[in-house]
Order: structure tokens, then C-alpha cells, then sequence
């Protein structure tokens, strides 16, 4: 008996867990409800250990514990698939920010360049006039 109730108070402790790493936000939503999915699977088949035996004959299976570690296995197979495709989305927005990032600094430094160039003009400009604060017939006065 004592093994039923450690077995259905590790499975609300999972669960607990999950509800806290989402209410900090350390787990996300749609990551979360398959978590919840499968803790609350294991409170009730602590709390009915005759379900696991009754679903492992119904499945074929020999053993109960069989069938739990083939279904931990299928879960786990789904998550990894799910995390896989989560990666791989997530490898090409860094692509794509990444080749946005470098077309940003190349256009940045062009109008530097052009800035500079700008003001090295502006300055040869002042240099040659006789007055400094007249106006230069090359430039309008909204250059």
C-alpha cells in the first residue's frame, strides 16, 4: 500500500512541478500540455494500478510495466519529433535574422561612408570660401 501512495505522490509532485514552470514561464504552453497530458495519466494509474494490467491485456501486452515503457518510449519519440521541428524552425529564423542583420550593416556602414565623405566635402567647402558661413553655389541649402 505504502508503495501506491509514494507512487501517487511523486505523480502530484510532477504535476505540481509542471504548473509552476508554467506559471514562471519556464515552460511554454504548447510544450506543457502534453506534460500535463502525461502526468495526469500517471496519477490516475497510481491511483488504479488495476487499469495498467487490465489496459496491457486488452493491448496483449505480458506485463503491465511492458506497456508503460512502450508508451513512455512512444511519448517520448513524440516529443523528441515535436522538439526536432521546434529546432529546426528556430535554426532558420536565426538564418534569416542573421542575413537581415549583415544586408543592415553593409546599407549602415554605405551611409557612413557616405556621411563622412559628406562632411569631409563640407569642410573642404568651408576651407576654400572666402566667407564661412556664406552659401555654396554646389550645394542647395537643404543638403
Amino acid at each position: 500500500m505504502s508503495g501506491y501512495l509514494f507512487a501517487v505522490a511523486l505523480s502530484v509532485v510532477v504535476l505540481l512541478f509542471i504548473v509552476q514552470l508554467l506559471r514562471r514561464r519556464r515552460l511554454r504552453e504548447k510544450y506543457a500540455g502534453i506534460w500535463l497530458v502525461v502526468s495526469l495519466a500517471i496519477i490516475v494509474l497510481a491511483l488504479f494500478p488495476g487499469l495498467a494490467v487490465a489496459l496491457a491485456r486488452v493491448v496483449g501486452v505480458e506485463t503491465p510495466s511492458n506497456l508503460l515503457f512502450a508508451t513512455s518510449l512512444g511519448v517520448l519519440l513524440l516529443v523528441t519529433v515535436q522538439l526536432s521541428t521546434e529546432v529546426s524552425g528556430l535554426e532558420e529564423e536565426t538564418r534569416t535574422l542573421a542575413e537581415a542583420s549583415a544586408l543592415l550593416a553593409e546599407r549602415l556602414t554605405h551611409v557612413e561612408r557616405w556621411v563622412d565623405g559628406d562632411a569631409h566635402r563640407q569642410e573642404s567647402w568651408d576651407a576654400a570660401a572666402p566667407d564661412a558661413g556664406a552659401e555654396h553655389p554646389e550645394r542647395s541649402p537643404g543638403d
